[in-house]
């Protein structure tokens, strides 16, 4: 959400090693060229439902962007799990393909969009801004309250920004099966739909907790073709492990991810696809905030507030980092506030320090706000917040003090939903 506060106011890759410096302007990072298979879309998927989402002239972006280049101080790089040493592009080789693995440890400001990604995002992007005017008559509040929607997307959420690319690149370089965790559904259903696109297989560690919670979400993941497991589940050495320990364990996605990246890490024929947290990840979800600030420009607008909530970043991270630039580079400036669960409070209770990304210890080390792997947040209704950790790129802008954090019980959330639904049906967008 943005408001304006006043009405009138892998094969080992080699790694580009450019340095970027802040506020110069470099060519965008091309993407490697893909020669062992041509990839296609499924034609039966590529009408698109709606000729204008989000106002006249808004443009789908052609380029991700990337904060790291901007950065005053670059985060700190990944560790290798066993040795502790910085990771180099073939240490993630079994788990991504070329292309992602450059993406997550580049500097370069600017990735292009591939011409085949566009045209899946076509069928939902430009998505609507809307503005809540409802809503601001009965706050009574004098701000301009703006909402990026994301779920106008086949899957409902701002998770396929991210699948779609994934699923191409690994169906490009030759990938026949994607493994990958999901909590609430939502990532999950995203990879699924994604994977259908261009004829991978695709199998889904669901959190038990939504696992049971959320049935018809599972069915939308089987609909698009995924197998979906409850986690801990028998399938893995690590779930076995989990149910072992504590038989009715309600999962985290920390166990999930650990089930899914062991399958990838054991089986040649298969890549692991994560939906939040990597570099890449919140490289790919850029294109809500580059659009936001188009459809506000649209109307004469910038944000004196950006707010997003926060699991493992995703979502924050895609819509606040574009705005971030324009901070930093003294073009607006708005504040940046992270909305967290209170059940995992990653940011305001967490620390700083490296841990895994996964439970049982098979992801790389990453520097980022951590309530300890093997934390197991209560079964909460918003699965996908249940994680751990906070992605990295968005823990080093906290402790930069660029953003700042906030937990919330999820009675206060669900309250604030109903006022939100009921005061906005008639909400309208932003043109």
């Amino acid at each position: 959400m943005a408001a304006s506060a006043s009405a009138s106011a892998s094969v080992r890759p080699s790694l580009l090693q450019v340095q970027v410096q802040a506020g110069s302007e470099k060519a965008p990072l091309p993407c490697l060229p893909m020669t062992k298979q041509r990839v296609a879309v499924r034609r039966s998927f590529t009408t698109r439902a709606s000729s204008n989402h989000g106002g006249a002239g808004v443009s789908i972006p052609k380029q991700w962007y990337n904060l790291v280049a901007d950065l005053p101080v670059k985060p700190p790089p990944q560790l290798h799990p066993q040795t502790h040493q910085p990771l180099n592009p073939g240490d993630l080789s079994p788990l991504f393909p070329d292309e992602l693995i450059r993406q997550e440890l580049t500097e370069e400001r600017f990735v292009d969009i591939p011409d085949e990604v566009i045209d899946v995002y076509k069928l939902w992007r430009p998505t609507p801004l809307l503005r809540a005017r409802r809503l601001e008559k009965l706050l009574g509040t004098p701000a301009k309250i703006y909402y990026k929607y994301e779920g106008t997307s086949p899957a409902g959420s701002h998770k396929p920004n991210t699948a779609v690319p994934q699923a191409w690149y690994n169906a490009a370089a030759g990938v026949k099966n994607v493994v990958t965790e999901t909590g609430a559904g939502q990532w999950g259903s995203a990879l699924s739909f994604a994977s259908s696109l261009f004829g991978l297989n695709c199998e889904v560690w669901q959190v038990r907790a939504s696992y049971d919670q959320k049935p018809y979400r599972r069915m939308m993941m089987e609909t698009w073709g995924a197998k979906v497991h409850a986690s801990p589940s028998e399938v893995t050495e690590s779930g076995k492990k989990i149910l072992e320990d504590d038989p009715a364990s309600p999962g985290s996605l920390g166990i999930a991810i650990s089930e899914a990246v062991e399958v990838a890490a054991t089986n040649a024929d298969t890549k692991y696809c994560l939906g939040s947290v990597l570099n890449h990840v919140l490289l790919h979800q850029t294109v809500i905030g580059e659009e936001c600030l188009e459809q506000l420009a649209a109307v004469g607008d910038t944000p004196d507030v950006v707010i997003g909530c926060t699991g493992g970043g995703s979502n924050f991270g895609g819509l606040v980092f574009p705005f971030m630039r324009e901070k930093l580079a003294g073009r607006m400036s708005p504040a940046f506030k992270a909305v967290e669960p209170a059940a995992c409070p990653t940011l305001t209770e967490g620390v700083y320090a490296y841990d895994f990304g996964d439970t049982a210890g098979l992801t790389p080390l990453m520097k980022m706000h951590t309530l300890g792997h093997g934390f197991v947040p209560d079964p909460i209704h918003a699965g996908g917040l249940r994680y751990h950790g906070m992605a990295p790129l968005i823990s080093h802008v906290y402790e930069l003090g660029f953003m700042e954090a906030i937990a919330i019980h999820q009675t206060e959330c669900f309250d604030g939903t109903l006022l939100i639904t009921r005061q906005t049906n008639k909400s309208n967008r932003c043109r």
